[in-house]
């Protein structure tokens, strides 16, 4: 039998990642960090990006809850998760904590990996955090991360990096590990479904 070798198969299409930016804050670094994240990501020719931002989900309702409900089926449908946090406090944002506690199944059995920016310490001990958090929710994280220490200093008026070899192949080296896993569990989800 012939195999027709430029069919599609589903491990081969590009993943849907959801960027999530988590900070709400007014002023914040965050859509700078955003921009140059999605850009990389839009050059990697594996990946598809949905972009949600915590400061729009948390729009004013009338419903608890409802403000986050409507990102649900972007979660959902999402084979990945990209994480862009600041570090506050030595932790991640409450909006962001909000959103991932008003979802459960939609983390399951997929890849997170994370950008983050701050201070001296880069966001990473926000990283951390997140890592025990996802661990709860049956998701996986990848291993290497892009920080951003003393984010304001790294960019210029632009909003590029002013020396941007090494966070490009930072990214690109975190981009390569999610869609391998993103790969690997989305394949792993279609021949048996996560909890089933």
């Amino acid at each position: 039998m012939d195999i027709d070798t430029n069919v599609p198969t589903a491990s081969a299409a590009p993943l849907k990642v959801a960027v999530i930016l988590g900070s709400n804050r007014e002023g914040r670094f965050g859509p700078v960090v955003a921009e140059w994240f999605l850009d990389r990501a839009a050059g990697h020719p594996d990946i598809e990006t949905d972009f949600i931002d915590v400061a729009e989900s948390e729009a004013p309702s009338p419903h608890p809850g409802a403000r986050l409900a409507h990102v649900a089926p972007q979660l959902a449908q999402a084979d990945a998760f990209v994480v862009l946090t600041p570090e506050y406090n030595h932790s991640y944002p409450a909006p962001l904590k909000n959103l991932i506690d008003r979802h459960y199944a939609e983390w399951q059995a997929k890849p997170v990996a994370f950008v983050s920016y701050g201070g001296i310490s880069g966001g990473l001990r926000a990283v951390e955090h997140l890592r025990q958090v996802f661990a709860e929710l049956h998701a996986v994280s990848v291993r290497d991360t892009v920080s951003f220490h003393n984010a304001g200093a790294l960019f210029d008026d632009r909003g590029r990096p002013k020396d941007p070899a090494p966070s490009d192949a930072a990214a690109k080296t975190m981009l390569d590990q999610l869609v391998w896993w993103g790969r690997a569990l989305r394949e792993a989800r279609e021949r048996h479904p996560y909890g089933a």
